[in-house]
């Protein structure tokens, strides 16, 4: 099968800015994939070689097996992109900018006109078309943005932070639409600053930072390499914490009347730690287990990058 986005060696620089460096990944056709990293890290960069709008100094990158520069058109009709920034004609009614969209993607004007109809529908603001983008609510601005990228009807959806800026009601509706056209069988692209965006969405998420990728795998994957936290209550609590002599364990300490022992897989370890804490004379009392989170191993993955460069 075709990759959806597969990228080799992408390098992109500005003066002595070096937005893309040696970047390499692949999306698969039919995936919800996630980019994450800290503002710098590439993202957005990374999406306008996609779509045509930055050429890169360096690498390749096609999209379902079209050469992002050499078939730009055929790359450019698979593409529906929602960026971050408006770049919306103020000049028209929201239909007829939707209209002009899809017109340029070669649909008649009746054909046109009914998929711009069904895109306002489907992201409930089919009441509002002949309202000009000014005249929309914050909300209503990022709803449009996601139906002028739909009008098309993309292959590969491409979402730069989407849900930037949004109540937390309209991003649970955004959701919901994005998540039902993955499962319609297209391919979605997703930055996101939300790690909980990341982790209910995509299948897969790659971690970027200063141009390159740190790291492309599952969220539970990656916050399986985090270190949970095994919160003990102790009867009779001692002033310095208990020697924890398990592999895994990092750390131990008291907080008050708790033993807060730090481990990796710390969900695994319960038996052996209680074990060792009752062979040692204490009474555990109750026993609460704090995950690892994914911002948790963002945060250590990209400080660990930087620490690195």
């Amino acid at each position: 099968m075709t990759a959806a986005i597969d990228v080799r060696g992408l390098e992109k620089s500005y003066g002595d800015v070096q937005a893309l460096d040696g970047l390499s990944l692949s999306v698969e056709e039919g995936e919800f994939f996630g980019l994450l990293g800290p503002n710098g890290a590439g993202k957005t960069t990374f999406i306008n070689v996609l779509v045509g709008l930055v050429r890169a100094s360096g690498g390749e990158a096609s999209v379902f097996g079209y050469d992002v520069v050499e078939d730009y058109r055929e790359v450019r009709d698979r593409i529906g992109l929602a960026p971050q920034e408006y770049n919306v004609d103020r000049f028209f009614p929201i239909q007829e900018v939707l209209e002009h969209k899809a017109g340029y993607h070669g649909f008649d004007r009746a054909t046109a006109r009914e998929r711009a109809r069904e895109a306002l529908e489907m992201v409930d603001i089919a009441d509002k078309a002949d309202a000009r983008f000014h005249q929309l609510s914050g909300g209503m601005k990022r709803r449009f943005m996601l139906a002028r990228a739909l009008v098309s009807g993309p292959e590969l959806l491409i979402l730069d932070e989407p849900t930037a800026g949004v109540d937390v009601q309209l991003r649970h509706d955004l959701w919901e639409i994005i998540e039902k056209m993955n499962a319609a069988g297209t391919t979605i692209l997703l930055t996101t600053h939300y790690i909980e965006e990341a982790e209910r969405l995509c299948d897969r998420v790659a971690i970027l930072d200063q141009g390159r990728k740190v790291e492309v795998a599952t969220p539970d994957e990656l916050t399986q390499r985090g270190t949970d936290t095994l919160d003990i209550g102790l009867g009779d609590p001692p002033a310095t914490a208990p020697q924890i002599d398990r592999d895994g364990v990092v750390s131990a300490r008291m907080d008050g009347d708790r033993l807060l022992v730090t481990a990796r897989g710390g969900s695994g370890l319960v038996p052996d730690v209680l074990r060792e804490l009752e062979a040692e004379g204490y009474t555990v009392t109750d026993l609460d287990i704090r995950r690892a989170s994914l911002e948790e191993v963002f945060v250590d993955m990209t400080r660990t990058a930087e620490g690195q460069a």
